[in-house]
């Protein structure tokens, strides 16, 4: 879809608050577009925002875009938005977040890394090494990055790093010359309705490979292995511990801060090992994260000695198994887990490093529909726990039933994983419980894209 654009116009982003879209923001602010925006409520992302001299009007009425000529919509605004009704009165152009980032990033020699898990910290990583190496790419993220604590930069390179968004399909929308694929998972099915529709979108994503660029695909991921076999267009490479991969993961050693490992490049024009690569994170899952963003800097032609620098001295992006605070020797952590997948690699990776700690993963689902759909996936999830702490369902404004009972799911986690579970029914009776029990060898690990974030900080005050 072409956007034209002009520097005059007066673009309003509507649900300007969420990670994705208040980057945008900043990034076209720094391009010299004028924008402003508005959201139910102040956060974070809004802070920064403001900071840049951008407006934000707290809540949504239609008196807000009495001047705006185009209108960006998040994925998560409802069709009853005042400024949408408005907007559509007045005839003005609306477009979603996808298509803005796809137009403004079609300028630019782009990095797409998309996939059910991993994005936002495999693009950290590729940006990171870019830095490394001095091209000051453009970074669009769905993370904050602890090295500059934002989730975009304006680079003044032409190349550009993006994450792309599955979840509604817009990962198609954005243009690249070169791609990343992390893995496929039973992810956003209310809105692919089945795998196999998401199975085709990401068909779709490695068929746009253009033969001037490449794609990197995930070899130890079964769904995207099933999928490369049959794609006609064959312009990508392989990464992962599988023996056929073109970048083999070999030799891997973690330890409770770093992980090193090596890399045995099998492609055409070269053969040969990159050695002691170390990573300041722990997890197989960071480790493939590493080896993607490795694996294009390597094709790209970017320096081996830049390459490790970049990986070496990566600062991590917020809520990826952030460190919080230390109390009585038992240490808080924070992360976004919240698929079972992502539940999984997190503490496997947390069990091979802390052996002889008790962990304690401080869980709060994320939306009704997934924990439905996902029943018995999240019941298996948490084997590489010692004890559970179950918070209330973050229904993320989802008015949908459960259709079984809370209790019924708690004790499904506790055959199917063999953990203690405690339920705990709010922030104050987590706090209460976690006043009792900071003793002993333990780790806290709170998992979730709600508000156990804030939850899990806030523990801290009580101590």
């Amino acid at each position: 879809m072409k956007i034209d654009l002009g520097k005059n116009e007066l673009i309003h982003f509507v649900g300007i608050g969420g990670i994705g879209m208040s980057g945008l923001a900043l990034i076209m602010n720094g391009l010299g577009y004028k924008v402003q925006g508005s959201d139910i409520t102040i956060n974070r992302n809004i802070e920064r925002l403001s900071e840049k001299k951008i407006k934000v009007f707290i809540k949504h009425k239609k008196e807000n875009i009495k001047k705006t000529s185009i209108l960006v919509i998040s994925s998560a605004i409802k069709k009853n938005n005042p400024e949408l009704i408005e907007a559509m009165k007045k005839n003005l152009p609306i477009y979603t977040r996808g298509d803005m980032l796809g137009h403004i990033v079609s300028f630019m020699r782009n990095v797409v890394v998309t996939g059910s898990h991993g994005k936002t910290t495999t693009t950290s990583l590729v940006a990171s090494i870019f830095t490394s190496s001095n091209l000051d790419p453009t970074i669009i993220n769905g993370g904050v990055l602890n090295s500059f604590g934002n989730s975009a930069k304006l680079g003044k390179s032409n190349w550009c790093v993006t994450e792309s968004d599955e979840s509604d399909g817009s990962f198609l929308k954005i243009p690249f010359t070169y791609s990343i694929a992390t893995n496929l998972d039973s992810e956003h099915l209310d809105f692919y309705k089945n795998i196999n529709n998401l199975k085709k979108c990401f068909t779709k994503f490695i068929e746009k490979i253009p033969s001037v660029g490449k794609g990197f695909v995930c070899n130890d991921d079964q769904n995207l292995k099933n999928i490369i076999r049959k794609t006609k267009n064959k312009n990508f490479y392989t990464y992962g511990k599988d023996k056929k991969s073109n970048f083999q993961i070999v030799n891997v050693k973690q330890t409770s801060n770093l992980s090193s490992f090596d890399i045995k490049i099998n492609i055409p024009s070269k053969k040969k090992i990159i050695k002691r690569i170390k990573l300041p994170m722990i997890g197989m899952h960071n480790i493939r994260n590493a080896t993607a963003a490795i694996s294009l800097a390597f094709t790209i032609g970017l320096h081996e000695k830049f390459i490790k620098a970049g990986i070496y001295n990566f600062k991590g992006v917020q809520r990826r198994f952030s460190h919080l605070f230390d109390y009585n020797n038992i240490s808080f952590y924070d992360d976004y887990a919240h698929h079972p997948t992502e539940i999984s690699s997190v503490l496997s990776g947390v069990e091979k490093v802390y052996k002889n700690k008790e962990i304690v993963c401080v869980f709060q689902p994320h939306r009704i529909s997934r924990v439905i759909s996902l029943k018995k996936e999240f019941s298996k999830c948490f084997k590489k726990a010692d004890t559970v702490l179950l918070c209330p369902i973050y229904a993320a404004n989802e008015k949908l039933k459960l259709n079984f009972t809370y209790h019924s799911f708690a004790k499904l986690i506790i055959k199917n994983s063999n953990v203690r579970l405690i339920q705990v029914e709010n922030e104050l009776q987590l706090q209460k419980f976690i006043k009792q029990n900071v003793f002993g060898e333990k780790i806290y690990i709170g998992m979730g894209a709600g508000s156990i974030s804030n939850w899990m900080k806030n523990l801290k005050n009580i101590f």
